[in-house]
């Protein structure tokens, strides 16, 4: 039985045959350009009837049927485009036939840029907790439930990174450059829409949620967490636009244009508080002004770097139902992964404020370069990258509070606090990159119901964990074992499910691997 091509005119020829006829023939080298579909991998699913195409090199716009457990199937949403130039070798390689080291190599080369863009947040808020340390306890303390509402809310939001750079690259990858423009705006509108409804919120609710956060023990830490919160609340709309923008450009394969955007920010960030709250002694406040104003020309610049691309940032455009739909499949198991890691931090940062100013400013110290030194989120290579990074900045993370505390605080009593968890920070520290690439894999391979849920069963386990040690009264080091046990069972599910036959490495079933309309929930 002879399956006839459909419709198309062109010079190549494409039969795809049945398996009596033809016994089969190894997989064929598509050797795309980086025009073409550069961002996205086109395999096909394995077939119980063994397949092969035959495609002479030319431009080639083409629908299949293909016989699928005894049926014929219509791929009708795939299309293949391909454009050979005369002089492209047929031997190209793709990045899954190199070797280990240029493997390494080029993973480290793409995403050596893409780092910067992850440490330029948690960097900010480690320099806010440097220089206010240096001041009163007790607004170091305030940075604890302060940077709950400002910082660990807006991750909620990381959905819009996600979608915005899936879709964006899936546009591009099929070189449409009409779509790309109009999934840039409406996720404009998306992440303007929501940084609005999260500065009304601040507003109206900031001094509620951290009173019922902090709780009544903590009464005086309360207006000075919520005099940061307010300030910092001004740049929610910048932020998650700037995250839309940053996150266009990096499904463009572009990091360098947001890293130069976000080191300058820094800069500016680090020189704002030197003014404000070194020289001019304006504390938590001259922190949150700095910071604010720090987010919000980041985000001027990335979605100047994104207009000099040739697509306009100041045009957002309202979804319809159904794009807004499509938004909601990509975003809603990343929603509930982010909201699982969410509260279990947030809940960290609870137990830790009712044991007193001086535990709860040794816990912001901690969590703070905890969170700077696991900022590195980017499958053989990958966990070798992972490792190395884990053993050294699992080294350098403890090192720097053990040796020299006194960069954050002189409180002799919270410097003592900062010592008794150094063991498990780093146990926690040092699992943590192997664990995000191998979360990350699964990410990449659309694993999402897994990922989601498994998140939420690691979260019920590290809540009643906390439970059980705060009634025990275990203290600091307790809730930080919690931690280690949180993100040693994050890295041991994820690699469970990475090396099981139904995994994304092994399994056979790679439709979603296909460059289609992307549907997760």
């Amino acid at each position: 039985m002879l399956l006839k091509p459909f419709h198309g005119s062109s010079s190549a020829t494409a039969q795809i045959h049945n398996h009596q006829i033809l016994r089969p023939l190894p997989r064929p080298s598509f050797p795309f350009t980086n025009r073409s579909l550069s961002n996205s991998a086109v395999l096909f699913r394995s077939l119980s009837s063994p397949s092969y195409v035959n495609v002479v090199p030319s431009r080639i716009r083409r629908r299949f049927a293909v016989p699928y457990e005894g049926h014929e199937r219509e791929v009708s949403s795939l299309e293949i485009e391909r454009e050979v130039d005369d002089g492209l070798q047929a031997n190209e390689q793709s990045l899954g036939n190199q070797g280990l080291l240029n493997q390494m190599k080029e993973i480290v080369t793409f995403t050596g840029p893409a780092i910067g863009l992850w440490i330029c947040g948690p960097l900010m808020s480690l320099i806010d907790t440097a220089v206010i340390g240096q001041g009163s306890a007790v607004e170091l303390a305030a940075l604890g439930p302060a940077t709950v509402l400002c910082d660990y809310t807006s991750y909620v939001f990381m959905f819009l990174s996600i979608a915005t750079s899936n879709m964006v690259a899936t546009a591009i990858a099929k070189q449409d450059k009409n779509e790309v423009q109009h999934h840039i705006s409406i996720l404009l509108f998306v992440g303007l829409t929501s940084g609005f409804f999260m500065l009304v919120a601040t507003k109206l609710f900031g001094s509620v949620a951290l009173t019922a956060f902090a709780g009544p023990k903590n009464a005086d830490v309360i207006p000075a967490a919520n005099r940061y919160i307010q300030i910092r609340g001004l740049a929610w709309p910048a932020v998650l636009t700037g995250w839309v923008a940053q996150s266009a450009s990096l499904g463009m394969k572009d990091s360098w244009g947001p890293l130069k955007a976000l080191a300058v920010a820094s800069i500016v960030d680090g020189i704002g508080h030197l003014v404000l709250c070194t020289f001019l002694g304006y504390g938590i406040v001259g922190a949150a002004w700095s910071t604010m104003a720090s987010q919000v020309i980041a985000a001027y610049m990335m979605v100047g770097a994104l207009n000099k691309k040739g697509y306009s940032a100041y045009s957002p455009s309202v979804p319809s139902t159904g794009e807004f739909l499509s938004i909601l499949g990509i975003a809603a198991p990343i929603f509930l992964t982010m909201m699982s890691k969410v509260v279990f931090y947030s809940l960290l940062i609870y137990y830790a404020t009712s044991m007193g100013t001086h535990t709860m400013a040794a816990h912001q110290v901690m969590v703070q370069t905890f969170c700077m030194c696991t900022a590195r989120m980017l499958l053989k290579s990958l966990l070798i990258i992972g490792a190395i990074f884990g053993l050294v900045l699992g080294t350098i993370g403890t090192s720097v509070p053990r040796f020299f505390p006194n960069l954050f605080t002189p409180e002799e009593k919270i410097i003592q606090e900062m010592h008794k968890v150094l063991t498990p920070y780093f146990l926690a520290l040092v699992i943590t990159p192997p664990t995000l690439c191998l979360e990350g894999t699964l990410l990449a391979g659309r694993d999402l119901k897994f990922i989601s849920l498994s998140m939420c069963g690691c979260l019920s386990l590290g809540a009643l964990l906390l439970l059980v040690i705060s009634s025990r009264g275990y203290g600091l080091v307790g809730c930080w074992y919690a931690l280690v046990g949180f993100q040693w069972a994050r890295f041991l599910s994820a690699l469970r499910r990475v090396l099981s036959p139904d995994g994304v490495l092994y399994s056979s079933d790679l439709s979603h691997y296909r460059l289609v309309k992307q549907k997760a929930a």
